[in-house]
């Protein structure tokens, strides 16, 4: 991996900038993202090693961010707020505002850098990081960062010239950036919450069939209002072939829609991986975590990616990797809700869902865990790992 520490030190030997000379007991790690659950999600799940290995946890985040809500989970973490400009790749009027936030902004991450003087910053990207990883590179701090996306955010391709590790989830972001050097591919995080699942168990808790053919439709913990109106208006004649296990999410939940073979949920956490288990196809956002998980489960995918009009079009790029290995196939945003679309693609893929998954056992996805993403970042600045 680039920049590399060659020198081992343990985790009393960092000099804690407040006391001069004196030596500390504990090593120290910055996070730092926010402006959306994507950015804030893996620092969530790397935050609890850390802190079981006895490190002390800080996080910058914007003022009143989401960010801020979400590590409040963890009350040994120790959070900061600086001023954040929003980076927008159109024109707005706010952008001239926001431009003279961002010198501010990385003027107190300067500063809380080097009065927290952490021994590692970790990135997950968005506007308010850029500061962040500015304030690292000038007090000479060994800085990792994340990309779920096939293509890096504003904020990371910002961030790149100053940071000294590039993860990403994606191989072919390396043809995306000019620094090689830098790129890790790590593949995504994921947990084992998904693995082990069982068709009976997910056939008994949703009372449907073990037997029959299921479609399992999913948008996200708020939903996604498009798959939730193509379930509305195609549910009869999906049913006619297949049961459904609707998870229409917490803005989509539709108490008129009802049939035999069909259930719907706002959210399932435990019991998820017993309704994967039960299905033999899913029609699915194309978010990065989220399609990597269903390939992790060789489960057959129908993409459909946000429209461009609400992205920077990152999903309709993971999408298309997807569909180039023989894993998924799209249907576009505008098109979810045809019938004459959606159910010669349901059948054409349930017909041919074991060349999908033999597509995906031949060439499976490179994953990683939070814990040996926690252990790659330590050896890579020499510190030893309890």
């Amino acid at each position: 991996m680039a920049n590399t520490s060659a020198n081992k030190k343990t985790a009393s030997s960092a000099p804690n900038a407040a006391t001069g000379n004196a030596l500390r007991h504990k090593p120290r790690i910055l996070f730092t993202g926010g402006g959306s659950a994507g950015h804030v999600t893996l620092n969530l799940a790397l935050i609890p090693w850390f802190l079981q290995q006895g490190w002390d946890v800080y996080y910058i985040g914007s003022r009143g961010g989401m960010e801020q809500d979400l590590v409040a989970r963890f009350p040994e973490v120790r959070y900061q707020g600086i001023l954040t400009g929003k980076l927008r790749r159109y024109f707005s009027w706010q952008n001239f505002l926001d431009m003279a936030k961002i010198p501010l902004g990385c003027l107190q991450a300067c500063l809380k850098v080097r009065q927290i003087n952490p021994d590692i910053i970790f990135s997950k990207g968005g506007f308010v990081s850029f500061p962040v990883v500015i304030g690292g590179f000038v007090n000479r701090k060994k800085i990792f960062m994340h990309e779920s996306d096939i293509t890096p955010g504003l904020a990371n391709k910002m961030s790149l010239p100053f940071v000294n590790t590039f993860f990403t989830t994606f191989p072919e972001t390396e043809r995306m950036v000019k620094q090689k050097q830098k790129v890790a591919c790590v593949g995504p995080v994921l947990s084992d919450r998904l693995f082990n699942g069982s068709r009976e168990k997910g056939a008994a808790f949703a009372g449907l069939k073990a037997d029959k053919p299921t479609v399992m439709v999913i948008g996200g913990s708020l939903g996604a209002k498009s798959l939730n109106e193509a379930v509305a208006k195609n549910l009869p004649d999906i049913l006619s072939k297949y049961q459904l296990v609707h998870i229409s999410g917490k803005n989509g939940f539709n108490p008129e829609l009802k049939g035999r073979g069909y259930v719907q949920y706002e959210y399932v956490d435990a019991e998820l991986k017993d309704l994967l288990a039960l299905s033999d196809v899913v029609i699915s956002r194309a978010g990065s975590n989220s399609i990597f998980e269903l390939a992790s489960l060789c489960k057959p995918m129908v993409l459909v990616p946000l429209p461009a009009t609400a992205s920077r079009g990152e999903q309709s790029l993971n999408a298309q990797s997807f569909a180039g290995k023989g894993y998924a196939e799209i249907i576009p945003d505008e098109d979810i809700a045809k019938p004459e679309i959606l159910l010669p693609m349901l059948d054409k893929i349930y017909a041919g869902r074991a060349a999908y998954a033999q597509k995906m056992r031949e060439n499976p996805v490179k994953i990683t865990s939070a814990d040996a993403l926690c252990r790659q970042i330590c050896t890579a600045c020499g510190i030893e790992i309890k």
